[in-house]
């Protein structure tokens, strides 16, 4: 029998009509964390739910021009962090082109798992 293992990706939950990530915090170092774990990865100290997002900044972006199983090249990919979170790898709405440094995004929730953003104007 093959073990599944936990899809590892962050969760989005729908606040109020805004999509948040899903993470934790550590009460004693204040590390902020999407991963579901028992004890703070940092200083082993206690977590306690969290959300951050919506918004964020991009911290740095790509375009994937190479066909993947289950996606249709040409799209973006970028690192944003989520205002008072973590960094996170989301893919950009409706972007075929890299999106500068320093761009601010909105989460709009998850496709397939993936996170998901789009520009905010």
């Amino acid at each position: 029998m093959t073990r599944r293992l936990p899809d590892p990706r962050p969760q989005v939950e729908i606040v109020a009509g805004r999509a948040h990530v899903v993470g934790q915090q550590c009460a004693a170092c204040g590390l902020r964390t999407t991963l579901v774990v028992s004890a703070c990865p940092g200083c082993r100290g206690e977590l306690a739910p969290v959300r951050f997002g919506p918004d964020g900044t991009v911290w740095g972006s790509t375009v994937i021009r190479v066909p993947v199983a289950g996606r249709t090249p040409p799209y973006c990919l970028a690192y944003v962090d989520l205002d008072g979170g973590p960094r996170v790898l989301v893919h950009v709405k409706a972007s075929t082109e890299p999106v500068a440094v320093g761009t601010r995004v909105r989460l709009r929730g998850d496709s397939g798992g993936d996170l998901v953003v789009e520009l905010v104007r």
